[in-house]
């Protein structure tokens, strides 16, 4: 009976289907986000509907524009979102895609947009960019500059923050990206967020 249900609500996810009765889950994030998202709907399966935004949510600036798209008409218990690996690239002159005050602005009109659903709302830190050379660029250090930034940004917008700042551990070496059981870990830890931190919101449905 157990592995019946797990085989139905697997094919329902992959589907794009809902699971009946659960809490619905949009994630809003870059590749990291899209490479955790599949262990996080295993993880939470039976608990919660995982969706992802189509492909990567890209820059802030992106997501301003996209976000009433990426939200559309559906109803949202959970919202997680991030953004910043895509914000920080450098272009040839070493400037980035999206700079500080420019993504701090970007992001609180992305959380109003978000508040305004209703949903419970789960901000997750931008992971670590390993040092050395990158295509494209970026640079280490920038990383713990751009979550500060978010916390900025986002003191005003009632969330919780789920810190996947951690160090290189099952990263694919010389890239930004995880193996896969790097996003096995992180989807562990948003998972904890989304169980424990809004167990209320999930019991309730």
């Amino acid at each position: 009976m157990l592995a019946a249900f797990v085989a139905a609500a697997v094919l329902a996810q992959e589907s794009g289907g809902d699971i009946p009765g659960v809490p619905r889950v949009l994630i809003v994030g870059d590749s990291i986000s899209e490479g955790y998202t599949w262990p996080l709907t295993r993880l939470t399966l039976g608990k919660c509907n995982v969706h992802h935004i189509p492909g990567d949510g890209g820059s802030t600036s992106n997501g301003v524009a996209k976000i009433d798209e990426w939200l559309g008409k559906s109803h949202w218990d959970i919202i997680v979102f991030n953004f910043g690996l895509e914000d920080m690239r450098l272009d040839e002159n070493g400037r980035h895609l999206v700079e500080i005050p420019q993504y701090e602005a970007n992001l609180k009109v992305i959380a109003d947009k978000l508040s305004k659903t209703g949903a419970s709302l789960l901000w997750v830190d931008t992971t670590p960019v390993p040092a050395g050379n990158l295509n494209p660029p970026r640079r280490h250090e920038d990383v713990a500059e751009y979550n500060r930034a978010a916390k900025r940004a986002l003191e005003r917008t009632p969330h919780r923050t789920c810190d996947l700042y951690l160090a290189d551990l099952f990263r694919q070496k010389g890239d930004i990206h995880f193996t896969p059981a790097g996003y096995d870990r992180l989807a562990k830890l948003v998972s904890l967020y989304i169980v424990y931190q809004y167990g209320e919101c999930i019991m309730d449905q």
